[in-house]
């Protein structure tokens, strides 16, 4: 595995990609699964000893259902980075680097509804090309997974269960993954982003002492 990440990650992170405009652009940021049982320690020892540590971040997608509290009540701790639905918490311990937790649920249904978008649309997530069969494995991997509306603590959210005659659905958690990278990198949808709540000053006794004689 850690070889694999080591080829994977050298050929991809130091590579330019052409943007429509001409310009050149690398991959900024990029997440690697974390939650694969015996894996997680190679993946986290990986991140910390690349040449790309700068832009490794190791991830856990977690099931956030309708009973479960979301990631928008999360009370936010010295040191974490809290953003659209994923949270980085500040770390300690014998890992001691910077993963992403992310609510899995909630982004499996941003990239449904974003491949749901007509062509062109804000929001809209397209494919290359005009040929169906090109993209059959991936489609197969998209459709893996099915959604079940779930109440639940006041609130309805997508459950996103896998189907029974599917087997993978890999690039379905890889295409989830690149979106929370996006976010985490500033990208925002318009109507997605959090309202920021109205600050409100302290006042002191004397303050309102002053104003009530006035």
């Amino acid at each position: 595995i850690y070889a694999g990440l080591e080829t994977l990650t050298g050929e991809y992170l130091s590579k330019e990609w052409k943007r429509d405009d001409g310009a050149m652009m690398k991959i900024e940021r990029c997440l690697i699964d974390a939650n694969w049982g015996t894996s997680t320690d190679v993946v986290y020892q990986f991140c910390r000893q690349s040449n790309h540590a700068a832009v490794l971040y190791p991830s856990h997608g977690r099931y956030v259902g309708a009973s479960s509290t979301p990631f928008a009540e999360y009370k936010k701790k010295r040191g974490d980075r809290v953003g659209h639905n994923w949270r980085i918490p500040n770390v300690h311990g014998k890992r001691a680097i910077r993963y992403v937790l992310y609510d899995t649920n909630y982004w499996k249904s941003f990239i449904h509804a974003r491949l749901a978008a007509v062509m062109g649309d804000r929001g809209c997530l397209s494919l290359f090309g005009r040929d169906p069969a090109r993209h059959q494995l991936f489609a197969e991997h998209l459709t893996a997974e099915y959604r079940v509306k779930t109440s639940g603590r006041g609130r309805t959210v997508d459950e996103w269960k896998l189907r029974p005659e599917a087997h993978d659905n890999h690039w379905f958690d890889g295409i989830v993954g690149c979106a929370v990278a996006a976010s985490i990198q500033g990208a925002v949808l318009p109507g997605t982003q959090e309202v920021a709540k109205p600050v409100t000053k302290r006042l002191k006794l004397s303050e309102i002492k002053r104003d009530s004689r006035r």
